[in-house]
């Protein structure tokens, strides 16, 4: 008897030892910064990203290329609405969304492209900790996502106005480069003469995605 005593004491005390070196909380928020699992993001925080080194924001009139609009530049910038513990759903607002390096792509009679302008924002992003880190871009209250795209031609301006359809795009995060990638999300055209491409597939890849509210910008993961 004394003998499971002392074993009792000696499991029950390794037991409180192991609890004892244990963190008082293995969670984290769905967006950290500094590495997966690190600091919180706070609410209020502002997240920015250029395109991925070496790619291009492309408007293309099919998934698989074709007539459309290639940008050499891009930049976003976000405000963080709400971070919640994970597993969840963190929530940012897109204040700004920039294009700038664009040319025409096989678009007959356009010699260039004047302006890409993405209209009514504020947008909605919802950022998931799910199965492949989903991302859904939802229009805000000002209007319907939507972007206006000024070609030049010989015999003028010519301006092009496309909108998200369905009215929301669908993207991923990926930690090993810090990115948030839209694939091919379908736009169709509203407004503009028949020298506009009738649709749109957009594609584009942006980061490191780096918190601007904290020292030194660190970039931002998904957990």
């Amino acid at each position: 008897m004394r003998k499971r005593l002392y074993l009792g004491a000696a499991t029950a005390a390794a037991a409180l030892a192991a609890l004892t070196a244990m963190p008082a909380s293995a969670s984290s928020s769905v967006l950290t910064y500094g590495s997966a699992g690190g600091s919180t993001v706070a609410t209020g925080d502002v997240l920015t990203a250029a395109l991925q080194s070496g790619t291009a924001a492309t408007l293309y009139s099919t998934a698989a290329g074709g007539t459309g609009v290639s940008c050499s530049s891009s930049s976003f910038s976000a405000t963080v609405v709400s971070n919640p513990a994970a597993p969840g759903t963190a929530v940012e607002t897109l204040n700004s969304q920039t294009f700038s390096g664009c040319s025409a792509v096989n678009i007959p009679g356009v010699t260039g492209v004047n302006s890409v302008t993405v209209n009514n924002l504020t947008y909605t992003n919802n950022v998931g900790d799910g199965t492949g880190n989903p991302v859904t871009l939802s229009p805000g209250t000002a209007g319907p996502i939507q972007t206006t795209i000024k070609l030049r031609t010989l015999l003028g301006s010519v301006t092009c106005t496309y909108q998200a359809s369905p009215t929301s795009l669908s993207g991923a995060t990926d930690n090993t480069a810090q990115t948030i990638s839209f694939s091919n999300q379908s736009f169709s055209k509203s407004s503009g003469p028949a020298t506009c491409f009738a649709a749109g597939y957009f594609t584009a890849s942006y980061g490191p995605v780096q918190d601007t509210s904290q020292a030194g910008s660190p970039s931002v993961y998904t957990n």
